[in-house]
């Protein structure tokens, strides 16, 4: 009942492998020519295949080949049927590239697209190759499509460390892992050097830089270890597919399931509870070193082994985490059976090689061995074609120490031990009111029904005290009923020798019925212990899905680890500075120090671990997928449960699910922040828009009238100096309008360049005769190259930007000047930039923006805030927000000497030629 039970498919896991195989059916199939290099032949070898196809009756296109003018690639490729290619525009070219709607409307069986790393040209429907297969595939359209090994996302640093080359164009992991077919295209490194030298990978000349540079001999070994590698995982992963579907439809017709494969080498080590278990352990991890394998350890957990003594339990515990110490994979399995649940385990892994410990004392002779044989004949018998090594034991090995120290080992509750007594007490009691019952009955009932009474009471025993009692109740039914019923009565003497045959199946009623009830009550309680965790778990996540604030996620998340593992639970949040806020008073012996190491590191630390395990709380850090999030502290009721693999799970995942809830009120936060901000900007930019459009008509008119009233003749000197303060004071006031509109207009994002090639010393003179009202009849120096070329860039924007840091050194550089220049502007080109620096004589850069100059482009930071010099604070952050539009950078240093000196700095290409003079 139980093993047709147990492998009852689970209805929902059918469900899922329909869903995901009707998925696979109307999905194209992907197939991927795999290469260490380019020139290996994967697009020739994917030719030699489409031709094999289409000569088979199958409809194959050619999306795209890049043939790199091999003949012989280019003779495989004029025989299929190819879609014609888009052209798209850039800078001056037009670029050849897949046609995907093309492509989709011709729907062929197989479509050929080569170089699946490529970066599409702007313009295209998307950045990458490979995302127009994914949708091709999606189409139900297989594609055919070839990779070198270095494209790959996650070997890509790795790459670049062998041949020193940068490889920018890359392709998720993702992709080669979901590909229905890897098709490993291998060559030696000679024969590559060979076709490279006759010039059957690139012409002549680039074959001997290559040859020098990428093509290296030592490259080309590991670039050929890495695919070949690479190429084996994936093939390990279909085996392990294969596998999980076989072992599913074959699980009814063999009992013991399929039998393994020898193809990865992996390897299971079982931990029992005798001592030496440890040196099996560190056996199997030595072989699975030297045989470059992964390796695991297994415990099961039975009935049987919950009776035993606390300190064998955890050694057991112990043993595990050794395991973990010395990177294997540890599994705490449950079940009655050792050897099948530990075969079922190594079928699950594909493990070929089981390693099993040998006890130091074993029960010798022949019958021993036939009524129980050992774990290692077990699983012989039930999978011949297991490997099990059996490891000897080690008399003078080293014993692993305890985990936990003395003080911090749980105890058995004295309840829990008056209780065991409770049960054996209960069941003479039972035996004793059976016996009471039936002795009035014994002149009615015949001695067989009597017997039934007796069996009815061990049974009751059984099913409520479990195997002990049990046993103890049908020893003393046996008794009482040979002392009180059989002839002769009211002795143990046995009259009839039919009767031993009724004391032997009473006797084995009890014990039967006293181990079924065992396993019962531990499966049971198994079963309980996993709903509880699962519900611990979903009570969390439904719990934290509705919260919104740091407190509430520390609340529910403390609450639920508290019961689900009691003692005390503290979590430590982040401050302000991205430490941990450490809010006294911190519960009894938690240790501040101990939980920023675990913060800092990323790792568990305190009772449990190899960092300060005597520290009686186990610190987990809170990891989200952004960053750590803060520490859980535990101290739990039972120290042994951080040791059993089951529960550190459990842990992990609440503490994870602890940490994306922050994370999330994190960035709710930061979103409620940011929409703020950017409403208030935006208010404040449409205020001052329209503040400045109404100002700026009566700003214009009382310009132009006070600069006519100067100009009118005749004024004396004090109405002269009055026109001249009134037109100096409205073109002051017209240049904050004029700042606030800029201002407000390139922060709307309506700033639309109008590059052009400029002469920068025309610019340079129009700045400065567009600042002359701020400069006066002050001087301004200037150092322009008369071979400077031209420049291609917004003309009217870099004049506002010299126009600005020049009012900017009028105001803030008159003080020390004198009669000299009050601002130093020069030019100069480098291949790819134009430098603009302008530098006044002042005072230079306030003290307290040392080090921070880049605060002084911020809208409305004026470099003195309590001074007489007039200004908002707008004029440097228009000046970087345009040199940013044009992919620039702006800075601000102390210039040598006196003064502040700000450089502008503006890519350049090479100016176009100029027409030819016609003749």
């Amino acid at each position: 009942m139980n093993h047709d039970h147990a492998s009852r498919p689970d209805p929902d896991a059918l469900l899922a492998e329909l869903h995901a195989l009707e998925q696979t059916r109307q999905r194209g199939k992907l197939r991927i020519y795999f290469g260490a290099s380019a020139g290996v032949g994967k697009t020739y070898a994917m030719l030699a295949a489409a031709q094999r196809a289409q000569e088979a009756g199958q409809h194959v296109m050619v999306g795209l080949v890049e043939t790199h003018g091999r003949k012989e690639t280019a003779a495989l490729d004029a025989g299929l049927q190819h879609i014609a290619l888009r052209k798209l525009p850039y800078r001056g070219q037009e670029l050849l590239e897949l046609d995907l709607d093309a492509a989709l409307a011709a729907s062929p069986d197989i479509l050929l697209v080569d170089e699946l790393a490529h970066s599409n040209a702007p313009g295209s429907r998307h950045p990458k190759r490979w995302q127009d297969i994914e949708e091709l595939l999606a189409a139900g359209i297989d594609v055919w499509t070839a990779l070198n090994v270095q494209h790959l996302e996650s070997l890509n640093g790795t790459v670049g460390a062998i041949t020193g080359i940068r490889v920018n164009e890359t392709v998720p992991d993702t992709v080669l892992d979901g590909a229905d077919e890897v098709v490993l295209v291998d060559v030696t490194a000679d024969e590559l050097l060979a076709r490279l030298k006759a010039g059957k990978v690139y012409l002549p000349h680039q074959a001997e830089r290559a040859t020098q540079h990428f093509f290296r001999k030592g490259n080309l070994f590991a670039l050929r270890e890495i695919a070949l590698r690479r190429t084996a995982e994936h093939v390990g992963d279909d085996v392990r597919s294969y596998r999980k579907q076989h072992l599913h439809n074959t699980r009814s017709d063999q009992p013991n399931g399929p039998p393994a494969w020898n193809t990865s080498g992996t390897m299971l080590v079982c931990i029992g509870p005798h001592e030496g278990a440890e040196h099996a352990v560190r056996t199997a991890a030595r072989l699975a070193d030297q045989l470059n394998v992964s390796w695991h350890a297994a415990y099961v957990d039975t009935a049987f082994l919950q009776r035993r003594k606390a300190s064998e339990r955890d050694r057991t515990l112990t043993v595990l985490k050794l395991v973990d110490e010395l990177g294997g994979n540890t599994a705490v399995l449950t079940g009655n059976d050792i050897a099948r649940e530990l075969l079922r385990h190594a079928q699950s892994l594909n493990c070929t090689t089981v390693i099993l410990g040998r006890p130091r004392q074993h029960p010798q002779g022949f019958l021993w061995r036939v009524l129980r044989p050992t774990l290692t004949r077990q699983i012989a018998s039930l999978a011949p074609d297991l490997d099990v090594l059996d490891v000897a034991a080690a008399p003078t090995v080293r014993r692993l120490a305890p985990a936990f120290q003395r003080e911090l080992q749980d105890e058995v509750p004295v309840a829990s031990r008056f209780s065991a007594s409770a049960g054996y007490a209960w069941a003479v009691a039972a035996c004793v009111a059976a016996t009471l019952l039936t002795l009035p009955l014994a002149g009615w009932f015949d001695l067989a029904n009597i017997v039934m009474l007796f069996l009815l009471c061990v049974v009751l025993v059984a099913v409520r005290f479990g195997r002990g009692p049990s046993a103890l109740a049908a020893v003393v039914s046996v008794a009482s009923f040979d002392f009180f019923f059989v002839e002769p009565r009211f002795s143990f003497a046995v009259s009839d020798v039919q009767y031993l045959v009724t004391f032997a199946v009473m006797l084995a009623v009890g014990v039967l019925f006293g181990q079924l009830t065992a396993n019962l009550r531990f499966a049971v309680g198994v079963s309980r212990n996993r709903e509880r965790r699962a519900h611990a778990l979903f009570e969390l996540t439904r719990d934290l899905s509705a919260a919104l604030q740091s407190e509430q996620v520390v609340a529910l998340g403390e609450a639920v680890v508290q019961r689900t593992f009691g003692g005390a639970v503290h979590v430590l949040l982040l401050g302000t500075h991205d430490q941990l806020l450490m809010t006294e008073p911190l519960p009894d012996k938690l240790d501040a120090s101990l939980a920023d190491w675990a913060f800092n590191h990323g790792q568990h630390a305190g009772m449990g671990t190899s960092t300060l395990p005597a520290n009686p709380w186990h610190y987990v850090p809170l990891t989200a997928p952004m960053r750590i999030r803060g520490v859980l502290a535990l101290r739990p009721a039972q120290p042994r449960w951080l040791l059993i693999p089951e529960q550190m799970q459990q842990l992990d995942t609440l503490a994870r699910q602890i940490a994306i809830a922050l994370e999330r009120v994190h960035y709710v936060e930061v979103a409620q922040t940011a929409v703020v901000q950017m409403e208030s900007e935006r208010l404040r930019n449409t205020l001052l828009a329209a503040m400045s459009h109404d100002v700026r008509t009566p700003l214009t008119a009382l310009v132009g009238q006070a600069e006519s009233l100067a100009a009118s003749a005749p004024l004396t000197d004090h109405q002269r100096e009055s026109a001249q303060s009134i037109s100096h004071e409205a073109h002051e006031l017209s240049t904050l309008v004029t700042n606030l509109l800029e201002m407000a207009r390139l922060e709307s994002g309506q700033v639309e360049l109008r590059r052009d090639w400029q002469s920068v010393e025309e610019v340079i003179g129009s700045a400065i005769r567009a600042a002359r009202h701020a400069l006066g009849t002050l001087a301004v120096q200037t150092d322009v190259p008369a071979d400077l070329p031209l420049v291609e860039f917004d003309a009217g924007l870099i004049e506002r930007v010299l126009v600005n840091l020049l009012e900017n050194a009028v105001k803030y550089g008159q003080a020390v000047h004198g009669a000299g220049p009050v601002a130093f502007v020069s030019a100069s080109v480098t291949p790819t930039t134009l430098e603009l620096t302008v530098r006044d004589f002042g005072p230079g850069l306030p003290a307290a923006s040392r080090g921070r100059e880049q605060d002084l482009f911020e809208k409305f930071t004026r470099g003195r805030a309590e001074s007489s010099t007039r200004g908002v604070g707008l004029g440097l952050a228009i000046c970087r927000a345009i040199v940013q539009a044009h992919h620039g950078e702006i800075r601000a240093a102390q210039a040598s000497g006196s003064g502040a000196e700000f450089t502008v700095t503006l890519p350049r290409t090479a100016p176009p030629a100029p027409p030819p003079e016609s003749v």
